[in-house]
């Protein structure tokens, strides 16, 4: 399973902070980029999609074609884990040596969508004071942390509950006609 969950969660690692530093790159050279966070979303369910590749992985070569759901999931939370921790070092590298004023790009792409989306004067205001909050959060690199893991695990987690479901296969519950 080691071999397995290292590969699968490289890749997906690679996938996930290749992504991330494009889509911070789009703050800092698209000032009318526009986010879409179901776009967003789907990008991550096809690269997690490499989650239910190494579950599969792992049922075919090395057990023989089956595996418990428990075995399935734990091998696609751990595939989504190193994933995940490889993005979450590859934004802290990222951050803190070359994008430190990011939180201020960020901000200024909020507070543009907010102006597109039609906001009132004082809905901008509260965006203001919410964005300057937040850039105060991150100030703490546990909380950088904490937040870039909460980003991409849960999505990571869900495919691999899915797969574990859609691959699960025991040889004493199987019928054979």
């Amino acid at each position: 399973m080691k071999r397995v969950v290292t590969i699968f969660g490289l890749i997906l690692g690679t996938l996930l902070g290749g992504n991330g530093i494009y889509m911070a790159r789009l703050c800092y050279t698209n000032p009318d980029f526009q986010g879409n966070d179901v776009l967003g979303y789907a990008v991550m369910v096809v690269v997690f999609s490499f989650t239910f590749f190494g579950i599969k992985n792992y049922r075919d070569k090395d057990l023989g074609g089956n595996i418990t759901f428990g075995q399935a999931f734990k091998t696609g939370a751990l595939i989504a884990l190193v994933g995940s921790t490889i993005y979450v070092v590859v934004w802290l590298f990222c951050y803190y040596l070359f994008l430190s004023d990011f939180i201020d790009q960020y901000s200024l792409h909020v507070l543009r969508e907010a102006t597109r989306e039609g906001a009132t004067a004082a809905e901008l205001a509260d965006k203001t004071k919410e964005m300057a909050d937040f850039k105060e959060m991150y100030k703490n690199p546990l909380f950088v942390v904490l937040i870039t893991y909460a980003e991409v695990l849960p999505v990571g987690l869900i495919v691999a509950l899915v797969s574990s479901f859609i691959l699960k296969r025991n040889s004493g519950l199987a019928v054979k006609n």
